[in-house]
């Protein structure tokens, strides 16, 4: 089974509307292992956007600065999923980073709207109310990041317990 990392954004968290996209990924099927609320500090951001993600060598300090100042907004809600195909699955799930261009039935989509633009002229990160991995090996090391082993539970699904011989 796949596993990948979703962080429920200051934005998802102070609009209430967790359980709505939580709800979303248990019917899709996917199984949480890990749960927890956290305000992490910036060097932790600066460890998930640039030392996983490279954020600000790909699109420049002005952007990486915005980012982490949107995410210094309140706490945070981060979960582990495991699934089949949980990564490529969940990022479709999610929609486009741009929730402007998010298409409707995706959860950015459905949830919010603000552009590029308008995050800029802001000096703000965009406010899309989630993140997700973006492929195994980035995956593996947010996974590390964000959680210590003793966090992860490996557990049945309850359909599990009656498709596997005692």
């Amino acid at each position: 089974m796949e596993k990948t990392l979703i962080v429920f954004k200051p934005d998802a968290v102070q609009r209430g509307i967790i359980g709505e996209i939580m709800t979303r990924f248990e019917r899709a099927g996917f199984k949480i292992i890990a749960a927890k609320m956290l305000q992490p500090s910036r060097e932790h951001y600066h460890q998930h956007y640039e030392g996983i993600g490279t954020l600000k060598t790909r699109k420049g300090e002005e952007i990486f600065e915005g980012q982490l100042a949107t995410m210094a907004d309140g706490p945070v809600i981060a979960m582990v999923l495991e699934g089949v195909d949980a990564i490529d699955t969940v990022r479709k799930m999610v929609g486009s980073t741009e929730p402007k261009s998010a298409l409707p039935g995706t959860i950015r989509g459905d949830y919010a709207h603000v552009s590029y633009g308008a995050a800029s002229a802001t000096g703000r990160g965009v406010a899309n109310i989630i993140h997700a991995s973006a492929e195994p090996k980035e995956a593996e090391k947010e996974i590390d990041l964000w959680f210590s082993d003793s966090e992860l539970y490996d557990y049945p699904a309850v359909h599990e317990k009656f498709t596997q011989p005692r």
